[in-house]
Protein backbone atom coordinates (compact mmCIF):
# COMPACT_ATOMS: atom_id res chain seq x y z
CA UNK A 1 0.00 0.00 0.00
CA UNK A 2 1.37 3.48 -1.24
CA UNK A 3 -0.23 6.81 0.05
CA UNK A 4 0.63 9.03 -2.95
CA UNK A 5 0.38 13.10 -3.40
CA UNK A 6 -0.53 14.27 -6.17
CA UNK A 7 -0.20 17.83 -7.33
CA UNK A 8 0.70 20.36 -10.79
CA UNK A 9 1.46 23.64 -11.95
CA UNK A 10 2.56 24.77 -8.89
CA UNK A 11 4.89 27.54 -11.36
CA UNK A 12 7.69 28.32 -9.04
CA UNK A 13 5.16 29.13 -6.03
CA UNK A 14 6.11 27.25 -3.07
CA UNK A 15 3.62 26.90 -0.26
CA UNK A 16 4.70 25.28 3.37
CA UNK A 17 1.30 23.29 3.13
CA UNK A 18 2.76 21.19 0.83
CA UNK A 19 4.93 19.91 3.13
CA UNK A 20 2.10 20.05 5.93
CA UNK A 21 -0.29 17.79 3.84
CA UNK A 22 2.27 15.31 2.44
CA UNK A 23 4.60 14.65 5.27
CA UNK A 24 2.82 11.24 5.35
CA UNK A 25 3.12 10.25 1.50
CA UNK A 26 5.36 7.29 0.31
CA UNK A 27 5.74 9.50 -2.93
CA UNK A 28 5.20 12.95 -4.24
CA UNK A 29 3.57 13.38 -8.38
CA UNK A 30 4.09 16.72 -10.05
CA UNK A 31 1.96 16.72 -12.91
CA UNK A 32 3.77 19.04 -14.70
CA UNK A 33 4.41 23.44 -14.65
CA UNK A 34 6.73 22.92 -12.18
CA UNK A 35 8.51 26.08 -12.24
CA UNK A 36 11.90 26.00 -10.72
CA UNK A 37 14.37 23.18 -9.89
CA UNK A 38 14.34 24.46 -6.16
CA UNK A 39 10.29 23.35 -5.99
CA UNK A 40 11.28 19.77 -7.11
CA UNK A 41 14.25 19.61 -4.83
CA UNK A 42 11.61 20.99 -1.91
CA UNK A 43 9.31 18.36 -3.14
CA UNK A 44 11.91 15.29 -3.11
CA UNK A 45 13.03 16.22 0.51
CA UNK A 46 9.38 15.76 1.88
CA UNK A 47 9.28 11.92 -0.47
CA UNK A 48 10.09 10.59 -3.29
CA UNK A 49 9.87 12.52 -6.44
CA UNK A 50 8.03 11.91 -9.45
CA UNK A 51 7.42 14.32 -11.97
CA UNK A 52 6.62 15.53 -15.96
CA UNK A 53 7.80 18.79 -17.15
CA UNK A 54 5.05 20.77 -18.60
CA UNK A 55 4.75 23.25 -21.22
CA UNK A 56 5.75 26.54 -18.74
CA UNK A 57 9.28 24.75 -17.68
CA UNK A 58 12.62 25.47 -18.36
CA UNK A 59 15.46 23.66 -20.08
CA UNK A 60 16.38 22.78 -15.84
CA UNK A 61 13.40 20.81 -15.55
CA UNK A 62 13.10 18.98 -19.09
CA UNK A 63 16.75 17.97 -18.53
CA UNK A 64 15.68 16.10 -15.46
CA UNK A 65 11.85 15.61 -15.82
CA UNK A 66 10.71 14.22 -19.54
CA UNK A 67 7.47 14.81 -20.95
CA UNK A 68 5.85 11.50 -20.67
CA UNK A 69 6.39 9.40 -18.02
CA UNK A 70 4.90 5.50 -17.40
CA UNK A 71 5.27 3.75 -14.07
CA UNK A 72 4.06 0.75 -12.09
CA UNK A 73 3.76 1.42 -8.23
CA UNK A 74 2.07 -1.69 -6.69
CA UNK A 75 0.07 -3.34 -8.69
CA UNK A 76 -0.91 -0.37 -10.93
CA UNK A 77 0.25 0.82 -14.41
CA UNK A 78 0.43 4.95 -14.38
CA UNK A 79 0.75 7.58 -17.17
CA UNK A 80 1.50 10.42 -16.56
CA UNK A 81 1.52 13.97 -19.31
CA UNK A 82 1.40 17.37 -18.05
CA UNK A 83 -1.03 18.42 -21.18
CA UNK A 84 -2.96 15.57 -21.24
CA UNK A 85 -7.10 16.59 -22.14
CA UNK A 86 -10.32 14.62 -20.61
CA UNK A 87 -11.95 11.56 -20.79
CA UNK A 88 -13.19 11.92 -24.67
CA UNK A 89 -11.01 14.10 -25.55
CA UNK A 90 -7.81 13.44 -24.89
CA UNK A 91 -4.89 15.06 -26.12
CA UNK A 92 -3.71 14.21 -29.55
CA UNK A 93 -0.31 13.59 -28.21
CA UNK A 94 -1.30 11.29 -25.93
CA UNK A 95 -4.19 9.98 -27.67
CA UNK A 96 -3.12 6.71 -29.16
CA UNK A 97 -0.97 5.63 -26.86
CA UNK A 98 -4.10 5.40 -24.13
CA UNK A 99 -5.79 3.40 -26.25
CA UNK A 100 -2.77 0.94 -27.72
CA UNK A 101 -1.45 0.55 -23.67
CA UNK A 102 -4.23 1.68 -21.26
CA UNK A 103 -2.76 2.13 -17.72
CA UNK A 104 -5.11 1.95 -14.73
CA UNK A 105 -4.37 5.40 -13.90
CA UNK A 106 -3.64 8.66 -16.70
CA UNK A 107 -2.34 11.70 -14.98
CA UNK A 108 -2.27 15.28 -16.26
CA UNK A 109 -2.65 18.89 -15.23
CA UNK A 110 -2.23 22.36 -17.45
CA UNK A 111 -5.88 22.61 -17.67
CA UNK A 112 -6.06 23.81 -13.62
CA UNK A 113 -9.37 22.18 -13.24
CA UNK A 114 -9.36 20.06 -10.46
CA UNK A 115 -11.31 16.67 -12.25
CA UNK A 116 -11.30 12.94 -11.09
CA UNK A 117 -13.08 10.82 -13.30
CA UNK A 118 -13.26 7.15 -14.10
CA UNK A 119 -12.87 6.68 -18.19
CA UNK A 120 -15.36 3.45 -18.84
CA UNK A 121 -14.22 4.04 -22.72
CA UNK A 122 -10.89 3.13 -21.69
CA UNK A 123 -11.42 1.30 -18.85
CA UNK A 124 -9.16 3.65 -16.42
CA UNK A 125 -9.01 5.95 -13.67
CA UNK A 126 -8.44 9.78 -14.78
CA UNK A 127 -7.22 12.56 -12.04
CA UNK A 128 -6.16 16.27 -13.04
CA UNK A 129 -5.19 17.58 -9.42
CA UNK A 130 -5.92 21.16 -10.30
CA UNK A 131 -3.28 24.17 -9.82
CA UNK A 132 -1.45 24.26 -6.28
CA UNK A 133 0.31 27.65 -7.82
CA UNK A 134 -1.02 31.18 -7.63
CA UNK A 135 -0.85 31.70 -11.46
CA UNK A 136 -3.77 30.81 -13.68
CA UNK A 137 -7.06 32.04 -13.18
CA UNK A 138 -8.41 29.12 -10.48
CA UNK A 139 -9.76 30.16 -7.03
CA UNK A 140 -9.27 27.63 -5.16
CA UNK A 141 -5.99 26.45 -5.38
CA UNK A 142 -5.73 22.28 -4.86
CA UNK A 143 -3.87 19.17 -4.13
CA UNK A 144 -5.06 15.60 -4.18
CA UNK A 145 -3.59 12.40 -1.60
CA UNK A 146 -4.88 8.90 -2.53
CA UNK A 147 -3.69 5.40 -1.80
CA UNK A 148 -2.75 2.52 -4.08
CA UNK A 149 -3.46 -0.48 -2.98
CA UNK A 150 -2.52 -3.34 -5.15
CA UNK A 151 -4.35 -2.16 -8.30
CA UNK A 152 -7.04 -0.12 -6.21
CA UNK A 153 -7.40 3.44 -5.57
CA UNK A 154 -9.02 4.30 -2.55
CA UNK A 155 -8.85 7.19 0.05
CA UNK A 156 -9.01 10.05 -2.16
CA UNK A 157 -9.11 13.62 -1.01
CA UNK A 158 -9.00 17.23 -2.17
CA UNK A 159 -7.30 19.70 -0.64
CA UNK A 160 -8.30 23.15 -1.01
CA UNK A 161 -5.83 25.44 0.02
CA UNK A 162 -7.66 28.73 0.10
CA UNK A 163 -10.14 27.20 2.61
CA UNK A 164 -7.71 26.21 5.28
CA UNK A 165 -7.05 22.91 3.78
CA UNK A 166 -10.47 21.67 3.74
CA UNK A 167 -10.30 18.05 2.87
CA UNK A 168 -13.60 16.41 0.93
CA UNK A 169 -13.36 12.87 0.44
CA UNK A 170 -14.37 11.58 -2.82
CA UNK A 171 -13.68 8.51 -4.32
CA UNK A 172 -12.48 4.64 -3.45
CA UNK A 173 -12.05 2.55 -7.03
Amino acid sequence: MKRIGLLSDTHSCWDDRYEKYFKDCDEIWHAGDIGSYGIAQRLNEIAFLRAVSGNCDGADIRRVYGEIYRFKVEDAEICMKHIGGTPGHYDSSIRLQLSMSTPNLFVCGHSHILKVQYDTTLGMLYMNPGAAGLQGWQKVRTLVRFTIDGSKFRDLDVIELENDGKHTHILDV
